[in-house]
């Protein structure tokens, strides 16, 4: 960050702000129309803030590598503009001449790389706004907010009852703002994820503006695919179940509907199966056959670094490199990332705060199924689709980053896709719940009214 971060960061603010204030009417009701500008200020605030901390508390960090890589690919445009442009559009090569100087100076440009395509973004934002980090950083956090818009207003029309909790759920958590807002992959694809969730919802299951809905969810999911293609993984099977249950739940024969579900169950789960076996075929990270490998590769590696730095790593137990080692340690994933790391784990303010915001979502948790009951907290979530969609996905992803995280550092990072449909799957539920004891309170109230009634007469 330089002294050109005060003087620019100001002038697109401003911009920004301008702007949301357009296109707020469109987004928003009478209901969420309070929170939109707050929300989008804190994701600023996070962007900003981001920034600061690995500046001064980390001295350095992914963020600044994205720039860097930036930087670089601007600086071709300098000299020229067809130079630059190739870098932007396909990388070029080290063996190409006009290139090869820029190229021999990134340590991320490889095949396939996820962090060179992130940087490759930044530095086109960076055309438009001199390529000052204060200011791409603005741009990725306005990306996500957009994303993060979408999910609040699908979350809200699905249940408008909590709509204010799901505003929390989905813009004030801490992680979610900070860690989702700034120069990183996750902003990114935290505003995919929003904006897939809602084509789904108005296209597939309120059959809304289909064509729309189809090519907003192809471009969500295939930025999903080509940054962090795990996220899909592990959303897809929670989806094609949502949205083939609440397609199911459309058809108004009852014996029809009863017939029909095994068989869109099937559907789902055979086009679960093959997304997850044919999308990452081939590749070293995520290929089915190789993610066991590669997963224990990860996590070791994780892991060591965090002892000898003196980091915040974990231990699950033994990772051997297969699925069957993988599913034994699935369990103790979930609650690691779900509700860790707990308070006397943390070494630093930073992981503070993760740890309080942990101990928020196991007390929650707690109290749902204390006032609910077990077996009738399962029950809610079997009679409504998106509940299924929420934890499902929850549960299968807390379960991937728990295992290969290893270090409580990167495990705030990376669960932070999960923590909206967890957290509002949870209100939801409550919700649910609250008013089904209401009902069966008023039906109790009116029978016994009317066998007084019938006593007194």
């Amino acid at each position: 960050m330089e002294l050109s971060d005060l003087f620019l960061a100001p002038i697109y603010l401003g911009i920004l702000y301008a702007l949301a204030y357009l296109v707020r009417p469109a987004v928003t009701n009478q209901f969420t129309k309070p929170y939109f500008i707050p929300a989008l200020t804190l994701k600023f605030v996070g962007a900003i803030g981001l920034g600061l901390i690995y500046q001064f508390y980390y001295n350095g960090g992914d963020t600044f590598n994205y720039f860097y890589h930036a930087k670089i690919i601007n600086s071709a445009f300098d000299k020229s503009f067809a130079t630059g442009w190739k870098l932007l559009l396909d990388g070029g090569g080290d063996n190409i001449p006009e290139t090869a100087p820029y190229v021999v100076q990134m340590f991320w440009h490889q095949a396939g790389s996820t962090e060179y395509l992130v940087s490759r973004f930044a530095a086109f934002l960076g055309l438009f706004c001199f390529n000052n980090y204060t200011v791409i950083a603005l741009l990725f956090a306005t990306i996500s907010f957009s994303g993060i818009w979408a999910m609040y207003i699908t979350f809200a029309k699905i249940r408008p009852h909590v709509y204010k909790q799901l505003a929390w759920t989905v813009f004030y958590v801490p992680s979610m703002f900070f860690w989702g807002s700034g120069l990183l992959k996750d902003s990114l694809c935290l505003g995919a994820l929003g904006w897939l969730f809602y084509a789904l919802y108005r296209g597939a299951v309120q059959r809304q503006a289909v064509l729309k809905c189809a090519l907003i969810g192809f471009a969500a999911a295939y930025a999903l695919f080509s940054i962090k293609v795990y996220i899909l993984l592990c959303f897809l099977p929670g989806a094609l179940l949502w949205v083939f249950n609440e397609t199911n739940s459309r058809i108004r024969n009852q014996s029809v509907r009863l017939l029909a579900k095994p068989l869109f169950l099937a559907l789902g789960g055979a086009l679960a199966f093959y997304a997850a076996t044919n999308l990452t075929k081939g590749d070293d990270k995520y290929d089915v056959d190789k993610i066991g490998e590669r997963s224990k590769i990860t996590a070791d590696y994780l892991y060591q670094q965090s002892v000898k730095q003196e980091g915040a790593g974990y231990y699950l137990g033994e990772l051997d490199g297969s699925l069957g080692s993988m599913a034994k340690l699935a369990p103790q994933a979930v609650g690691t990332a779900l509700f860790r790391p707990f308070v006397w784990e943390a070494h630093n303010p930073v992981m503070l705060l993760s740890a309080l915001e942990a101990g928020f979502i196991l007390l929650f948790t707690l109290r749902i199924f204390w006032r609910t009951g077990v077996a009738r907290t399962f029950g809610i979530i079997g009679q409504h689709p998106v509940l299924v969609l929420c934890f499902v996905f929850a549960v299968v992803f807390a379960a991937s980053v728990g295992i290969t995280s290893s270090n409580f550092g990167t495990l705030v990072r990376y669960k932070i896709p999960m923590i909206p449909f967890y957290l509002g799957g949870l209100y939801i539920l409550q919700s649910l719940a609250q008013t089904k004891a209401a009902v069966k309170s008023v039906v109790r109230n009116r029978a016994s009214t009317t066998d007084r009634r019938a006593q007194a007469a």
